[in-house]
């Protein structure tokens, strides 16, 4: 199993990089955002590698970080999602924006890559929202998870919400109050926004 690609740019492509390690040259299918991070034409390069094997063929898969590699992983879970889909969404929405989408249920981001469309964003975000704040999370979650609103995410957990569920109304009613706004009036907020 290739894990690491570590050479020198031989071609980059719309949906790829050819990377020359000692002669050979490995075709690493990307995203969008991964690609944008490649160097120019024999420059040095080196790729974090998601390897899928098949009957037919052999596909490797790169990435400029292991946030967006895990990211890939956790995407080719769900049902409907292959390995370009999740390309597509990883080149629309960074790992964190990613994360702050799908704890937030925002369908509308995830919608926004080509090849998804409501239905599987819907089962997106429902099959991974309790999975995205495990990820690392990033300076967006941060302010949603810090202080009052951190609090109000808990206490609506307390009460039986999932943490997805809390933490997209308190994220929606986050929003809206400002970051000044007090404990009780995100708890209240949230609960009007769950009860949608």
């Amino acid at each position: 199993m290739i894990a690491l690609l570590a050479g020198r740019v031989e071609r980059v492509g719309e949906d790829g990089v050819v990377v020359d390690v000692n002669g050979v040259g490995y075709l690493a299918f990307c995203s969008a955002r991964t690609l944008s991070r490649v160097p120019s034409h024999g420059e040095p390069v080196r790729l974090l590698i998601e390897t899928h094997v098949r009957e037919d063929h052999i596909h490797l898969y790169g990435f400029v970080d292991e946030a967006e590699r895990l990211w890939f992983r956790l995407l080719n879970t769900v049902q409907g999602v292959g390995a370009r889909t999740a390309l597509a969404l990883l080149g629309s929405l960074s790992p964190d924006q990613l994360a702050h989408s799908i704890a937030a249920q925002d369908k509308a981001a995830i919608t926004r890559a080509e090849g998804v469309g409501p239905k599987l964003a819907g089962r997106i975000l429902i099959e991974l929202k309790d999975k995205a704040l495990s990820l690392s999370p990033g300076p967006t979650l941060a302010t949603v998870t810090d202080g009052a609103a951190a609090d109000a995410i808990s206490a609506l957990v307390n009460l039986g919400y999932q943490r997805g569920d809390a933490y997209g109304a308190i994220a929606e009613v986050a929003r809206r109050l400002g970051s000044e706004a007090r404990l009780d009036t995100l708890i209240k907020a949230g609960l009007k926004e769950l009860g949608r």
